[in-house]
């Protein structure tokens, strides 16, 4: 269903908007952090590197302790197809590769690497490219594999995969996401307004690699700084590169949460919906972060690596409230340090916003490449957990949800461990937005149940493989024995039945009768008569005929024969 809209390029031509299912209108409190300018956190003493920062494989480290590293240097190359490399954020000393304590919600530790920093902040040599028009797509994806670059609004999905269309010739949008729809977290409003120069390059630089027909940067209307930011920046390109902004727009679109949603920022732009279980490129569609837009502008113009982002440190418990450029790896608690700290009133520490965002348990846990926020909460504000009751069957959880789906069912079968049933009601299109959560007059912690659904399931899957691929070396070892057997067996037959039908006997009685003919032949051409022979028996002057037969053989063979 479109919205009536009011949005419009600079040409005033509006552009038709759609709306998704379900979403809520939350206050925002952008204002606690937004009041002053991008702040360059300190170089940290120690630097805490984890390898596994991104969906998919964690990297491999090519260093060793007590290696000198600079300052973009890579520690861990990538491995496998869907992960990314590790780059150090500042010039130092390696002293650990070890388990470390890492932002994740397990709350278990994670491999890192370890550095002592020397203060010098010394790079590498930048490598930057001096025309990326003239790079082919396939060279442009391995310059953002090589600088770590992932998406930086979401999971973390390593972001040369996304910049691969697989068999198709041309994407038919690139959408920039600057929809930042969760309370408090500012990092990519900040960032748009002091850095849009950069967004706009790297939109560029992803629509060369797609050969995208257009490119439409989604942002939510409340935000009119970053908006005319945006505007002013894309202006400007139009007049140094015309051809290449032709097909950029800037779109203002309703604030609502989770319209930062992949498939809902999606659906409101383009009014598209991605199949269940599919992916935005089905439908010939790539989503992707701006801050990410901007690393890739960094990465393929200036040679740089992906080795700081901008993190928004909020929350009623925040003394100073601000947004901060951060090097991957500083520890959190120096984070908040370097933002003036927090009040004695410290409910909880979250990373990420209140809806979608995890508890820390540890402040000396590193800042990853996906640590977009730092939430300090108060004990007595509204996330803070409270007394959970029974479900009412209210059904506003069903009302409220983006993705059209039953979590009151989704709950029930995840609470009961019926992994099977809770398939069937689509529990992978969650986007665990927290709307149900929130809504959900029971205090249910809904989201957790299906994160907890999901990996039980994953965790099965991982067991069932691991079981197969036993059964299938079980059954390939069994079958290779039997062949071995039936071989065996078969060359056995074959031997028996020769000597039973006599082969063997008759070829051997048909050489000796050839041999004593040859010999008596060549007696009787000699007229040569053995002495003392006359008086012997046939037999015995059969086996003196065998005797010659072998002696003339012997003589017969050639050196080399035997």
């Amino acid at each position: 269903m479109a919205l009536s809209s009011d949005s419009s390029g600079e040409s005033g031509v509006k552009r038709k908007l759609w709306k998704f299912n379900g979403g809520l209108e939350l206050p925002g409190h952008k204002g606690l952090s937004t009041g002053s300018p991008i702040v360059q956190a300190p170089i940290p003493k120690y630097l805490i590197l984890p390898l596994q920062q991104h969906i998919g494989s964690a990297a491999k480290p090519i260093i060793e302790i007590g290696d000198k590293v600079l300052k973009g240097q890579v520690l861990a190359r990538a491995e496998g197809f869907v992960s990314a490399p590790v780059h150090a954020s500042s010039s130092g000393t390696v002293i650990a590769i070890e388990k470390r304590a890492v932002p994740h919600p397990s709350g278990l530790d994670g491999q890192c690497i370890v550095i002592e920093t020397d203060g010098q902040d010394t790079w590498i040599k930048h490598q930057p490219v001096a025309d990326y028009t003239q790079l082919d797509p396939s060279a442009l994806r391995n310059l953002v594999r090589e600088a770590g670059i992932i998406g930086l609004g979401g999971a973390g999905f390593p972001s040369f995969i996304k910049l691969n269309p697989g068999p198709r010739t041309q994407v038919d949008t690139l959408v920039l996401n600057a929809a930042e729809c969760e309370p408090y977290i500012t990092c990519d409003e900040m960032l748009i307004r002091e850095r849009a120069e950069e967004i706009i390059a790297g939109a560029q630089i992803m629509s060369h690699a797609l050969n995208a027909r257009q490119c439409i940067v989604g942002i939510e209307n409340d935000e009119p700084e970053a908006i005319s930011a945006l505007e002013t920046a894309l202006a400007g390109a139009k007049k140094h590169l015309p051809q290449s902004c032709e097909n950029i727009e800037v779109v203002p679109i309703p604030a609502r949460y989770p319209t930062g949603g992949e498939k809902q920022l999606i659906k409101v732009l383009t009014g598209k919906e991605v199949p269940t279980q599919g992916l935005p490129i089905d439908i010939g569609i790539v989503c992707s972060n701006v801050a990410t837009a901007a690393s890739i502008f960094h990465a393929v113009i200036n040679g740089k690596p992906l080795i700081s982002r901008i993190l928004t440190v909020s929350g009623e418990a925040a003394n100073s409230p601000q947004n901060l450029e951060v090097r991957v790896g500083t520890p959190i608690k120096e984070i908040l340090e370097a933002a003036g700290g927090t009040s004695p009133d410290l409910g909880q520490l979250i990373m990420g916003g209140p809806m979608m965002g995890h508890t820390l348990n540890d402040i000396d846990a590193p800042v990853v490449k996906t640590t977009n926020c730092l939430l300090a909460t108060k004990k007595n504000d509204a996330s803070t957990p409270t007394a959970v009751l029974s479900c009412i069957r209210c059904g506003e959880c069903a009302r409220v949800c983006p993705v059209n789906l039953l979590p009151q069912q989704l709950y029930w079968y995840s609470q009961s461990k019926e992994f099977d049933k809770v398939q069937d009601y689509n529990l992978f299109d969650c986007i665990e937005c927290g709307c149900c959560s929130y809504v959900c007059p029971s205090k249910l912690p809904l989201v957790q149940y299906y994160r907890f659904a999901k990996n039980e399931i994953w965790d099965q899957e991982r067991e069932k493989k691991k079981s197969d691929l036993a059964r299938e070396r079980h059954e390939f070892r069994q079958h290779r024995i039997d062949r071995e057997k039936a071989e065996r067996a078969a060359r056995l037959r074959k031997k028996k039945e020769a000597l039973e039908s006599g082969t063997t006997k008759d070829t051997k009685k048909a050489a000796i009768d050839a041999a004593m003919a040859r010999a008596k032949a060549k007696k009787e051409a000699s007229d040569v008569v053995p002495a003392n022979t006359d008086n012997l028996t046939a037999e015995q002057q059969k086996k003196i005929a065998e005797v010659d037969t072998i002696r003339e053989a012997a003589s017969e063979t050639k050196p080399g024969e035997h």
